[in-house]
């Protein structure tokens, strides 16, 4: 049974390759929707990083979509390791590794805001810019286990950031009968205030990654050192 699912699973992306390869131009996909966005996005969504404009405006509903899988992942690890009752053991780490996550955190959590905030303007956003946020705040840990992070904090963090973006999504939808519909003006493109309220869903989008990441990867290794 298991290799006649194989071997249907390989007819079926062999024929779709095949169908690709005949019916598609070589070097000239046909982009309906990519070439509509790429001509008019920055002119209707005031943001110079077409990619954001696509996340958080375009496919808005698919970007809550991923971020509710990332909560229900990490709810689960949460789930899973919260059950252990054990203390964490883990020394401090060198001078070398402290000194360094001192220097780092600053300079991680600063990196991290700006490519959230810029998110609209250049390569980067709430994803990108969240996944450092949960580093600078990761490494001190690693660091000084001992200390950890406040878990209470984080999903307080991580709750407002998803009920800030489902709200501006509910207010655009109330303002002009579209979800996530940027509001607030487009402004001049290329500027910092600018893309209406997209800055403010890639901050809530970071936020929010940022928490979950962090919490995720602490109590992964609260785990690991409470079986050790």
């Amino acid at each position: 049974m298991r290799n006649l699912a194989a071997v249907l699973f390989i007819g079926g992306l062999g024929f779709f390759l095949f169908v690709l390869f005949f019916r598609l131009p070589l070097g000239a996909p046909p982009l309906v929707a990519g070439a509509a966005i790429l001509e008019e996005g920055g002119e209707t969504v005031g943001a110079a990083n077409l990619v954001t404009a696509v996340l958080l405006a375009y496919r808005g509903m698919d970007t809550l979509g991923e971020l509710s899988i990332l909560f229900a992942a990490a709810t689960a690890v949460g789930l899973v390791l919260g059950r252990r009752q054990l203390v964490v053991s883990d020394p401090e780490g060198g001078f070398i590794l402290r000194a360094g996550s001192d220097l780092l955190f600053p300079l991680l959590l600063v990196v991290g805001l700006y490519v959230i905030l810029h998110g609209h303007l250049t390569p980067g956003g709430g994803f990108q810019g969240g996944v450092i946020l949960a580093a600078a705040f990761f490494v001190p840990v690693l660091a000084r286990p001992r200390r950890g992070l406040d878990h209470g904090l984080l999903s307080f963090v991580e709750g407002l950031a998803g009920a800030a973006f489902i709200g501006i999504g509910l207010w655009a939808l109330f303002a002009r009968d579209a979800f996530l519909e940027p509001l607030l003006g487009k402004g001049v493109l290329g500027h910092l205030f600018s893309a209406g309220t997209l800055p403010l869903l890639s901050m809530a989008v970071g936020l929010k990654v940022g928490a979950e990441l962090a919490g995720l990867m602490t109590s992964l290794m609260e785990a690991e050192g409470r079986e050790s």
